[in-house]
């Protein structure tokens, strides 16, 4: 039982670490055509992203694999339940991949603006995608007795699932607003530090309404002893401490600040969750949990040693990079090569 909820736990931390990695890169890709004026211009704000987005998302596939060894009959429930959404999503990566990829490939301005679209549609549905997921995670959807979803698309894009949806793309774009003060030249900084403030905004009025539903809808907030509330109530200090970051140009303490947030509401999530791994809105019974959802212990064992000693070299290399690359990005290397 201790390994179960350990790699509930693990599984928890992988997910909360893609939404806060992940989550500045698709919010860059969302402000990329508002905020690049000119050629240059976007050119600089693709490559505050550019040595960090490919291996930001190598979490979400150790996030996806974490569930499917530890807890299969979850992985097996909620992949075919969403199986659209992730094709839509697998979609929006590839669009959103290509687009880094190929928008330098040929000197022309349309061949260039229409993979900078790309780009934002890509980051804009992907955003929004794992939002609509996390938000049916915390609500629950039909799983019957023998552990399948067969209502298809339509009851999971409810309207508790699309205002978090609209809610997590809100946020990531905070984040990669934030990201941007802080390695994008002065004057994208500048139109970014504007662009942050505002949707910081949206996102204060998000999460309210976020939180209100949830009360609402689900017992996460509610349900006695462990729940997901504490989390809350954090995300709430630490976004306003974040807009305060904001409008003093504590940049820093803003980035941390949104990168918080992101970790409290998975937080909350997942702590209302437990020991629920997916809740079912049929039948309490139906839910998959970390006991009968679970692998082997003999299986749980063997991942949790490999995970020791793989774990913090994956952490180590991917820090290096961080620090490698921590400069602010400068624009004039963009002009030359124009």
């Amino acid at each position: 039982m201790i390994l179960n909820i350990l790699w509930f736990i693990f599984v928890m931390i992988l997910f909360a670490g893609f939404f806060v990695l992940e989550g500045f890169d698709y919010g860059v890709g969302m402000l990329l055509p508002w905020l690049g004026r000119k050629e240059a211009d976007r050119r600089a704000i693709l490559r505050t992203i550019g040595p960090h987005w490919d291996g930001n998302e190598v979490w979400m596939i150790t996030a996806g694999g974490a569930l499917f060894a530890a807890f299969p009959a979850a992985y097996a429930t909620l992949f075919s339940a969403f199986y659209l959404p992730v094709v839509l999503l697998l979609a929006a990566l590839i669009v959103r991949g290509a687009g880094f990829e190929y928008r330098n490939r040929m000197n022309h301005a349309r061949w260039r603006i229409f993979w900078d679209w790309g780009i934002f549609a890509g980051s804009l549905l992907a955003a929004f995608l794992w939002g609509v997921v996390m938000g049916n995670l915390a609500r629950g959807f039909a799983i019957r007795a023998d552990g399948n979803y067969y209502d298809g698309l339509l009851p999971l894009l409810n309207p508790y699932a699309l205002a978090s949806g609209l809610l997590f793309a809100a946020l990531f774009t905070l984040h990669g607003a934030i990201f941007l003060i802080r390695k994008a030249p002065l004057e994208i900084a500048e139109r970014a530090a504007k662009a942050g403030r505002s949707v910081w905004l949206a996102v204060l009025c998000g999460l309210i309404l976020f939180d209100l539903w949830t009360w609402q809808t689900t017992d996460i907030l509610s349900r006695p002893g462990l729940n997901g509330l504490p989390a809350s109530a954090l995300a709430w200090l630490v976004l306003l401490f974040t807009g305060l970051a904001l409008r003093q140009r504590r940049t820093g303490w803003a980035f941390l600040g949104s990168a918080l947030t992101i970790l409290c509401l998975i937080t909350m999530i997942f702590t209302g969750l437990y020991p629920r791994i997916l809740i079912s809105t049929l039948d309490p019974g139906y839910s998959l949990t970390i006991t009968n959802a679970a692998s082997s212990a003999y299986t749980l064992r063997v991942m949790t040693i490999v995970t020791v000693f793989l774990l913090p070299l994956v952490l180590t290399y991917q820090a290096w990079t961080y620090w490698v690359f921590r400069q602010r990005v400068s624009v004039k290397v963009e002009e030359s090569q124009e």
